[in-house]
């Protein structure tokens, strides 16, 4: 196969050979033309993808299926799922679906997570040898819950203790994976950053301490803008018995946008994550997209952060020589906002061409 079109980001002109599911940046004789003009990009990223679970936590697979379809079909091509109680494994073996980057499932503490998505240590002693397991079954990342409703005092409150938080986060980069973690407020930020994290998912409470704590240690930032705009007052309406953590909610909400923008124009990078899964649904990458540009991302560094920045983060290709032909086409240029950006006119996937029917 050949195609022809503008690269983004910088638009030039660019063409590219499919041979054996791979992309030659050489000439090949007698390929079929199956994209000529318009835009060219790799395919997308969403940095926060649960493929693998559902309101009961763990799902049959062929739902997992389903959902990793559902990202295709809108160009999403290499998901970090980001903790998943299913064990997806097997859908690697599969060469229509994307890529995922898996952190093995949650660890939490018991009654301290949402239930049925999280592995429960009774004690945070147990930490360390949890994380060297789940870096063992993962593909490079770990996940915790950094803080959660606390029903003994009423609020959202840390999990961990910060020398415990420290060995943990040694013992996965020992064995050469990253550490992330679930963190709505405040509190437990400094812990888990002084700790050497590598990526905050949410941050709704950074401050500008924990903003410079991040900048350096060299922590990111996947902020899920989409599932705070639109869950986080709902979460509060529900808890009626916590009206302490119900507020608590309602002002995270309320600082969002302006937290995460504090902590772009830091220089903290921002990548793109949806959190589809659970509240959100799959195939949302575009409007998270979008909602980047809320916090003062121009609609290149937005698009970035869901595409070519977000896989050099997490040691991927782009549209090198030699890289699986994991790319999209548009006739209409995907900058133009999440309308178009949703719905390519051609996916390529490993070589393989899909013209999704949305």
């Amino acid at each position: 196969m050949h195609v022809r079109g503008l690269r983004l980001p910088d638009e030039t002109e660019i063409q590219l050979w499919v041979v054996d599911g791979r992309i030659s940046l050489e000439p090949v004789a007698g390929a079929d033309i199956v994209f000529d003009g318009g835009w060219i990009l790799p395919g997308l990223v969403d940095a926060h993808c649960h493929v693998g679970l559902g309101h009961p936590g763990e799902i049959p697979l062929d739902e997992a299926i389903a959902q990793a379809e559902t990202e295709r079909d809108i160009g999403a091509l290499l998901l970090r799922d980001c903790g998943a109680p299913t064990d997806t494994r097997s859908l690697d073996d599969h060469d229509d679906l994307p890529r995922i980057i898996r952190a093995g499932k949650h660890l939490a503490r018991p009654k301290r997570y949402q239930a049925g998505f999280s592995i429960e240590l009774e004690d945070e002693s147990q930490l360390p040898a949890a994380v060297a397991h789940e870096a063992k079954r993962g593909d490079g990342w770990v996940k915790l819950i950094g803080d959660w409703i606390d029903r003994s005092v009423g609020d959202l409150a840390p999990l961990w203790s910060d020398n415990v938080l420290k060995e943990a986060i040694d013992t996965a980069h020992a064995l050469g994976a990253r550490v992330t973690a679930h963190v709505f407020s405040e509190d437990a930020l400094p812990g888990l950053i002084k700790a050497g994290i590598d990526c905050i998912e949410h941050g709704t409470g950074l401050t500008d301490d924990n903003i410079a704590l991040m900048l350096e240690h060299g922590a990111a930032l996947v902020p899920t803008l989409i599932n705070t705009i639109e869950n986080f007052s709902g979460i509060a309406d529900s808890a009626t018995r916590y009206p302490t953590y119900a507020a608590h909610m309602r002002d995270l909400h309320a600082r969002c946008h302006a937290r995460m923008a504090a902590a772009r124009d830091a220089g903290v990078p921002v990548y793109a994550g949806s959190d589809a899964g659970s509240m959100i649904a799959h195939g949302r990458i575009a409007d998270e997209v979008e909602a980047l540009k809320g916090i003062g991302m121009s609609a290149t560094q937005a698009l970035g952060a869901a595409c070519w920045d977000a896989r050099r983060w997490l040691g991927r290709p782009a549209l090198d020589h030699g890289a699986p032909a994991d790319l999209l086409c548009y006739a209409e240029d995907p900058l133009s906002g999440p309308d178009v950006l949703r719905r390519p006119d051609l996916v390529l996937l490993r070589g393989r061409a899909f013209r999704p029917k949305n």
